[in-house]
């Protein structure tokens, strides 16, 4: 379930209060922010200037990983250790309910002001995540300019979907591929195309291996750009002869590690992934 969890225990009640109540129109926010998650990193530098950021976390700063790796270069980064908060004296620290557990577990004992962002794996969640970061850190009409931005690049997809109905199995990933539920078959849908295994209620993840990938028939094959990068099985699996024959031509690749956080620029991944997949598909699209 979706959620953002603000641990506040033994925080002076003045500051508890203006973090968990509506700030006043000239409430600044917090001053000197930290994240301590890749995720939270996007929504960090997306929402504040670079003076108001203590450090982000070192995976913000590399283009693989990072929609904003630029803003990234401006600020400090840190490896998301308690001893680096302790030295930052931060007002505020974002971290992931996935990520850093041992520090954030220390970080509530030291009563620190923790803001816990769960992943969003679709659009609303997107929406959401945004909404209440944003109110969190004091600047909610940036946060709703970042979300109108966002539906306005993903009205123009729906506006400009194509008559050809594109199917496309992300796979190589061990022989498992992302279904239902998942950050990748979000974008893909607002790419118009369709996910072949995410029909049923499989789950986010499942099993699919090299004969239900040739019965499920997919236009195109979409790699993760880490399964044909690293040598591996996963790579080899990309270059059975089979798969080669088959679909020589009708393969893209997108940028895994950037579909592992749901952030505004979720809908500039899913621009991105349509024009790669009329390119494989070719003319009459």
């Amino acid at each position: 379930m979706l959620s953002l969890r603000l641990s506040t225990v033994g925080v002076p009640l003045a500051l508890a209060l203006a973090m968990a109540c509506p700030a006043p129109a000239e409430s600044a926010g917090p001053q000197r922010v930290m994240s301590l998650s890749m995720c939270t990193d996007d929504l960090l530098l997306d929402l504040l200037p670079p003076e108001r950021i203590t450090s982000v976390t070192y995976y913000a700063r590399d283009p693989s990983i990072s929609y904003v790796w630029p803003q990234a270069a401006k600020v400090a980064i840190n490896s998301g250790t308690v001893e680096e908060v302790l030295a930052e004296k931060p007002d505020l620290v974002l971290a992931g309910t996935y990520t850093t557990p041992a520090t954030r577990s220390l970080l509530k004992k030291f009563h620190m002001p923790l803001l816990e962002v769960a992943p969003a794996v679709d659009f609303d969640q997107i929406r959401a995540v945004t909404r209440g970061v944003a109110h969190a850190l004091e600047r909610d009409a940036i946060g709703e300019a970042l979300i109108a931005k966002m539906d306005s690049t993903l009205r123009q997809l729906a506006a400009t979907r194509t008559s050809r109905t594109i199917r496309v199995a992300a796979w190589g990933e061990g022989g498992s591929a992302p279904g239902k539920g998942t950050l990748f078959d979000a974008i893909l849908t607002a790419a118009g195309a369709v996910n072949v295994t995410a029909a049923g209620d499989a789950g986010p993840y499942l099993a699919f291996g090299m004969e239900q990938l040739i019965m499920a028939h997919p236009d195109v094959i979409a790699y993760a750009s880490n399964t044909t990068d690293t040598p591996g099985l996963n790579a080899a699996m990309a270059q059975h002869p089979l798969i080669l024959k088959l679909y020589s031509g009708r393969t893209v690749t997108y940028p895994g590690a950037l579909y592992s956080c749901g952030v505004v620029e979720s809908a500039d991944a899913a621009v991105a992934l349509r024009a790669n997949l009329l390119q494989a598909v070719g003319p009459g699209s």
